[in-house]
C-alpha cells in the first residue's frame, strides 16, 4: 500500500490549502502534495533551496536539470516564480511569511512535539531547514506514515530528540486527521480503509473522539 498510501496523505493534505497561501514541502512526502493543488486554487510554493513560485514535480522527460526542489526532485515552476539564494530563503522562513509549511516526521507526540531528524544508529545529514520551518511558519502539517516498521509514530512522548516543541496543528496519515489541540490529540477523520479500531491499535498516543467523526 505504500504509494498509494502516500499519494491519499498529500491528497488530503492539499484539502488545507487556501487562496493566497505561501506554502513550504518539506522533502519527502510532503514534496507530493505539490501535485494535488485544487484546480483554480492560487498558492504560492516556496523551496527552501531559493525558489519562489515552484510548481509539480516533473513527470519523466519532462525535467530541465538547473531547476530542482529542496528534495533534489525536478519540478516545473509557476509564471512569475523567482530564483534567490538561501539567506534569502530563510529569511522568509525566519521573517513568518510561511502560511504553512508541510514536513514529514518520526516522532509526533501528544503536546505537538516534533523529532524529525535523528534516526538512532544511521547517519542522516541534518535537520536541514526543520528547525527554522516549525519556529517561523504560521501553521504546521506533518504529513506521515502511521508507524514505522509496526511502530507507532504519534505517541504519548517523544523519545527522538525533538527538532521543535509544541509547532504542531495538524497530523495526516494514511490512517487518520488527527488535531493537536490544548486538551490533546483530537481524532477529526477516518481515512479510507481504516476505523477507530485500527487507528487506536497503532497510536500510543491518547486520543479525544468526539461526536461528528468524519469518515
Amino acid at each position: 500500500m505504500g504509494f498509494n498510501a502516500k499519494e491519499m496523505i498529500a491528497r488530503r493534505v492539499a484539502e488545507e490549502l487556501q487562496d493566497g497561501y505561501v506554502v513550504n514541502l518539506g522533502i519527502g512526502l510532503p514534496s507530493m502534495v505539490a501535485n494535488y493543488i485544487p484546480e483554480g486554487m492560487s498558492v504560492t510554493l516556496q523551496s527552501e533551496n531559493g525558489i519562489l513560485g515552484m510548481g509539480a514535480l516533473c513527470a519523466e522527460g519532462e525535467e530541465d536539470e538547473n531547476i530542482i526542489n529542496a528534495g533534489n526532485q525536478f519540478v516545473h515552476i509557476q509564471k512569475g516564480a523567482s530564483f534567490f539564494d538561501s539567506a534569502t530563503s530563510f529569511a522568509m522562513i525566519r521573517g513568518g511569511h510561511i502560511h504553512l509549511t508541510v514536513l514529514g516526521a518520526l516522532q509526533v507526540d501528544e503536546q505537538g512535539n516534533i523529532a524529525s531528524h535523528i534516526i538512532p544508529g544511521s547517519m542522516v545529514p541534518g535537520m536541514g531547514g526543520a528547525m527554522d520551518l516549525l519556529a517561523g511558519a504560521n501553521r504546521v502539517i506533518v504529513a506521515m506514515l502511521h508507524t514505522a516498521k509496526g511502530e507507532p509514530k504519534i505517541v504519548k512522548k517523544c523519545t527522538l530528540p525533538l527538532t521543535a516543541r509544541g509547532k504542531v496543528d495538524l497530523i495526516v496519515t494514511e490512517k487518520a486527521v488527527i488535531a493537536v489541540t490544548p486538551e490533546g490529540l483530537v481524532l477529526k477523520e477516518i481515512m479510507p480503509g481504516s476505523s477507530v479500531e485500527d487507528i487506536l491499535q497503532h497510536t500510543e498516543a491518547d486520543l479525544i473522539i468526539r461526536d461528528g467523526l468524519a469518515e
